[in-house]
């Protein structure tokens, strides 16, 4: 994130390079970076002339060289823009000779997503000399709800720690998806707001009392009848908690709990180091731990397994999600 408002910070100021090469498994930074290229080096009356956007599909080597090296028309700079550059990974080296040598009024920006660049091999040694690589990563689970709160804050909002953990346990670390939610919150909350659980359940439609947060934590405590009622809550809504994914949550708490019984140090900063969580969750994991044995989480994870099976209709035709739901909970309680 720090890295990514850098580049944008110096384009801001007017330090812009003749190469920008985005690459990596999270997508949110790319479109981001690019988007802002694309918005705000030339003007309105500018893009008519001097803005181009390749997709990689479409486009070969030869095409985004020759765009490349046009000269712009009544502006200082051109912008190439090549999407979906990851299209090009068999020849996207052949890139090289024009990083050794690009057109310096040109701004020619590569979105290479979900892939990654040799930085062993000539364009990355070349780029690298001229212009600014940037690797968009992906987030730790454990990461995404302190970058919920960043975003928001940028933007004039707070969020408690719940509604952003809530966030996280039901759209995962897909940064993009989980920004357009929360540009729902921003459009209907007044600025400086705090963004409870309550609102996350009005606008967005995640129960606050009813998701698997709740669930993995009841079961974590042993709490049947609150197990039991979210368990109900979730077969009368199969679609919004769909069964696999229930299930693999729960295999990823049980596998980190195992983890956690063969830690030697027990210390809170340690175990969410080890396990790679957000310190609010290792409470749950010194409950959890007193309340299943090591022997008694290997087989969880045993019942885990099949029932993940179960779920996608092996050795169970017709079973609905609510009696898989039952016999789940049955199992690990």
């Amino acid at each position: 994130m720090d890295e990514a408002l850098q580049i944008v910070n110096d384009i801001r100021q007017g330090v812009i390079k003749p190469i920008y090469f985005l690459f990596g498994e999270e997508a949110y930074y790319i479109d981001k970076i690019s988007d802002y290229i694309g918005s705000k080096i030339l003007t309105e009356e500018e893009k008519g002339f001097n803005q181009v956007v390749l997709y990689g599909k479409e486009s070969s080597i030869d095409d985004i060289v020759g765009n490349a090296k046009r000269y712009p028309m009544m502006a200082e700079h051109q912008v190439v823009i090549v999407k979906e550059a990851q299209h090009l990974s068999r020849n996207i080296e052949q890139l090289s000779s024009y990083a050794d040598n690009p057109q310096l009024t040109t701004v020619l920006v590569i979105c290479y997503k979900y892939k990654k660049l040799d930085k062993r091999k000539a364009l990355y040694k070349s780029i690298k000399k001229c212009g600014v690589v940037y690797e968009s990563k992906k987030l730790y689970e454990n990461q995404v709800s302190d970058w919920i709160r960043k975003t928001l804050l940028s933007s004039g909002y707070s969020i408690s720690h719940k509604a952003a953990l809530m966030l996280v346990e039901y759209l995962g670390t897909d940064l993009s998806r989980i920004n357009n939610e929360l540009e729902k919150l921003r459009l209907v909350l007044p600025p400086k707001s705090e963004i409870t659980p309550l609102q996350i359940e009005e606008h967005i439609g995640i129960s606050k009392d009813y998701n698997n947060f709740e669930l993995k934590k009841a079961i974590g405590e042993r709490n049947v009848l609150k197990a039991t009622k979210i368990v109900t809550y979730f077969a009368q809504n199969p679609k919004d908690n769909p069964f696999v994914l229930t299930v693999t949550l729960l295999h990823s708490f049980f596998s980190q709990l195992l983890q956690y019984h063969g830690l030697n140090d027990h210390s809170p900063k340690s175990v969410a180091s080890a396990l790679r969580i957000n310190p609010y969750f290792v409470g749950e994991f010194q409950t959890a731990a007193k309340n299943y044995p090591m022997k008694k989480v290997s087989r969880i994870i045993s019942y885990l397994r099949e029932m993940d099976l179960k779920g996608k209709g092996v050795g169970a035709t017709n079973v609905s999600q609510a009696d898989l739901l039952k016999e789940l909970l049955v199992k690990i309680i």
